[in-house]
């Protein structure tokens, strides 16, 4: 896919911005950090301090909402009062991000974003390549494969589960979607997930026409796409904002959608009939990279290596429904946050991750393919 630097890139729809700005309910509570709507400069500068911890300031990029008041309380907070460096936040989009970077003059030392701008960053030769020798929590810590790449890693996974009417069926409840494609033993409307809101759902359609989950990819489009003709029919709605799917089960005009994790908990917790199922849960994570030309790239290392120790990754969890990357971290989460997120032991078993190089080659193709069918 070709990489357009005039205008925010779809890598901001896979990291899903309007999910990251609210899950409803989640973290009511939290406090608004004041620091997200800094703006600043990358150079490092004094902050005072005669206890012998740094005196260096770190300019950390995160997409802010309630995810950034997560990230402030759970881990920024935490790491000043630990190492005494300051963090500034700046909210700044990937366009923007990349022309300072080309510029030679980042005015920021960290990114966090969606492990889909990881690569893209990384393909635009804008980042460093990590020293995994100074990032001792990531080492032989069971962190995936994919998340450990060459100039990022994943930091939080999150994912697109099916929900369903806990009404409905007659007491049956889907245990898979090829049981969401299956209209005559679950009958009823369905939603799926619009173009503009992330990427397309073809991941679900394959496992509904059988395909296993450790088969998936390279996705086999022409299948997919013969799938979907089967359960078209049936759906009345291409949600486009992550509300959507708990406004239309709430209104009975679906039995079933496909859903980001964490949009129902708010409606659940209030009684609503509702659930979510989480076998062939499609996982995607957020994580870090440096910039080329960070002026403070040791206390970028620091964020780092601290926002990945499992204490860290449990305190997030149990504020924020985004699942630790680091398997060690569950030991120290409530078994109530535990059960509810995506990298736990048994939805790791039963989920999936998105393959993010694979979808950054095809996007533009897929992205076609599924608008013509959508209007066909």
């Amino acid at each position: 896919m070709t990489i357009r630097n005039a205008a925010p890139p779809r890598g901001a729809r896979i990291d899903r911005r309007l999910f990251l700005r609210g899950i409803g309910g989640v973290t009511a509570g939290l406090a608004t950090a004041s620091a997200l709507s800094a703006c600043g400069t990358g150079t490092s500068r004094s902050v005072g301090g005669g206890d012998g911890k740094s005196s260096k300031t770190l300019v950390v990029r995160n997409s802010g909402g309630t995810y950034g008041d997560a990230n402030q309380k759970a881990v920024y907070d935490a790491f000043t009062k630990e190492t005494g460096i300051q963090i500034k936040v700046v909210n700044i989009a990937y366009a923007q991000l990349l022309a300072q970077i080309q510029q030679g003059r980042p005015q920021f030392d960290l990114i966090d974003t969606s492990m889909a701008d990881v690569v893209r960053f990384k393909d635009e030769d804008a980042t460093e390549a990590l020293d995994y020798d100074r990032l001792k929590n990531a080492k032989n810590a069971g962190i995936a494969d994919s998340l450990l790449m060459t100039h990022g890693v994943g930091k939080n996974y999150w994912a697109s589960v099916m929900a369903y009417r806990t009404d409905s069926f007659d007491g049956k409840k889907p245990e898979s979607w090829a049981d969401f494609w299956d209209t005559k033993a679950f009958p009823g409307s369905r939603a799926l997930q619009a173009r503009d809101a992330d990427l397309p759902e073809l991941e679900f359609a394959l496992l509904a026409d059988g395909v296993p989950l450790d088969k998936l990819y390279p996705l086999d489009i022409e299948r997919a796409f013969k799938s979907l003709d089967n359960i078209k029919g049936s759906v009345r709605k291409y949600w486009d904002t992550g509300a959507l799917p708990g406004l239309l089960l709430g209104r009975k005009e679906v039995v079933a959608t496909s859903v980001w994790h964490g949009r129902l908990d708010a409606l659940i917790k209030g009684g609503s009939p509702m659930a979510y199922q989480w076998n062939g849960a499609r996982r995607q994570s957020n994580g870090f990279c440096v910039p080329k030309g960070a002026a403070n790239s040791d206390a970028a290392y620091q964020l780092i290596d601290f926002a990945l120790r499992p204490d860290i990754q449990a305190a997030y969890a149990e504020l924020y429904p985004m699942a630790p990357v680091v398997p060690a971290a569950y030991k120290k989460l409530s078994s109530a946050a535990a059960g509810n997120l995506a990298s736990s032991p048994e939805h790791l078993k039963s989920g999936f991750d998105l393959d993010v190089e694979w979808w950054i080659k095809n996007e533009a193709a897929v992205s076609k393919r599924w608008q013509e069918w959508v209007n066909a």
